[in-house]
């Protein structure tokens, strides 16, 4: 049976799927300008693979938004919300890929700064900054890929319990709190201040996966601004 299109099917805007793809490529042009050889094997190894990566996700992404536009029947809902599943995967092993360059890079220059190998002190505030905004992005990609199964599933009736609990479900009519989903921003600005605060502001996590996410990210930018910054400015002393 032809039913008219389900607006709720897929609420997540088709502007923060972009958000998320430029995301990945601001990541590897911070990865491209480290300053220090703290790569995981070359320096174009990992930047590389993860733009080769970024055009067939995006190519996707384009194209089962266009099915979802067209969608009229259960059918053609069901095959959007498959094709949802299958670039999440992707945008998964993608997010993984940079989670482990950026972990190799902080692991790197820690060991440089602990074994007195490292080169000078201001080339070493360069790459903590990078390293540590870098590691902001991945996480806001990180809890927009997990939050509710998934960006595709977000509004949908089959999305799971919230892993985050942002201020716009609390407050407002309960018919607002219902329609709220969160976009890339929400996710990037959660990220922010986690890196910043170490700890929750004004989202809570719900889930043991979200809150896992959170002390990560947390430990990841302790280590890049307590560690490698401070150690970064006694050198410039």
């Amino acid at each position: 049976m032809v039913r008219p299109p389900h607006p709720d099917r897929v609420r997540t805007r088709a502007l923060d799927f972009w958000l998320a793809r430029s995301a990945i490529a601001c990541v590897a042009g911070l990865q491209w300008l480290v300053v220090n050889d703290f790569s995981l094997g070359p320096r174009w190894l990992a930047p590389t693979l993860e733009l080769v990566l970024l055009v067939p996700l995006s190519a996707a992404t384009a194209r089962n938004q266009g099915r979802a536009r067209r969608a009229t029947t259960d059918a053609h809902w069901a095959e959007v919300h498959h094709h949802h599943r299958l670039i999440r995967m992707m945008a998964f092993f993608m997010t993984a890929l940079v989670t482990m360059a950026n972990t190799a890079a902080l692991a790197a220059l820690v060991h440089a700064l602990l074994n007195g190998k490292a080169a000078g002190g201001s080339t070493l505030l360069v790459d903590a900054l990078n390293i540590w905004g870098t590691n902001v992005v991945i996480f806001a990609l990180w809890f927009w890929t997990t939050d509710r199964g998934g960006a595709a599933l977000r509004g949908h009736p089959s999305a799971r319990d919230p892993d985050f609990l942002f201020p716009q479900m609390t407050f407002g009519s309960a018919e607002a709190r219902a329609q709220f989903v969160p976009g890339f921003i929400d996710y990037l600005f959660l990220a922010f201040t986690n890196a910043t605060a170490f700890s929750p502001t004004d989202t809570l996590p719900l889930t043991a996966r979200a809150k896992l996410l959170m002390m990560a990210e947390a430990l990841v930018s302790l280590l890049t601004v307590a560690l490698v910054a401070a150690r970064a400015v006694n050198i410039l002393a």
